[in-house]
């Protein structure tokens, strides 16, 4: 098996993952090549039906042309990881914690991302061998959440998922979230560049 891409390669320098969920392929390609070119590096795409799996297809043939990993998100089970694999997924990216999933991801080559809120689940995660994870709801967790976090964790890097945008996205940085992954707030065409913004920090 070939050597298994990790987050911190992925995430290495860029703070910033773009979710592009329930757009069109088309749609998704454009906002996709405008993040790639902002120096947004890290692009996932929700495959929580086969049409959006043939959107994260189109996406990752993108991100190949030019040498960007593309992954795949809401990977909940079995069937969402095998179109994750089918579509050349790089990653994958769930809202919980599904040891199944993660091991399967992780024989498929895949470093897998999965949701926590809490510190068992942290605990849970980091016991499978994960080592980044994906704080969700962040913006229901909050930003004292991750500061919290810190105190008996502070080795883990967190990527805060859920409610973030170019508004507060520096915040939870700063609180000590590694990574902000920004969905919804891109179907406003100012965000990518007021998040790239926050890459020169």
């Amino acid at each position: 098996m070939a050597t298994m891409t990790t987050f911190d390669t992925l995430f290495a320098g860029v703070p910033v993952m773009a979710i592009l969920r329930g757009m069109s392929a088309e749609k998704s390609v454009e906002l996709a090549s405008r993040a790639w070119d902002l120096g947004i590096e890290c692009v996932e795409v929700p495959v929580q039906s086969e049409e959006a799996a043939r959107v994260l297809g189109a996406v990752v043939a993108a991100g190949a042309e030019r040498g960007k990993p593309v992954g795949a998100g809401t990977v909940t089970g079995m069937e969402r990881l095998e179109w994750a694999v089918s579509a050349g997924a790089a990653f994958t990216v769930a809202p919980g914690l599904n040891a199944a999933v993660a091991r399967a991801s992780a024989v498929a080559g895949l470093p897998h991302l999965p949701g926590v809120a809490t510190p068992t689940d942290v605990q849970a995660a980091r016991g499978l061998g994960l080592d980044w994870l994906k704080a969700f709801p962040a913006s229901v967790l909050g930003v004292e959440w991750f500061r919290a976090m810190r105190g008996p964790f502070p080795e883990v890097p967190f990527v805060a998922t859920g409610g973030i945008d170019a508004g507060n996205a520096a915040e939870y940085l700063a609180a000590g979230a590694r990574v902000v992954a920004v969905g919804s707030a891109l179907e406003d065409p100012t965000q990518l560049p007021r998040l790239a913004a926050l890459l020169s920090h």
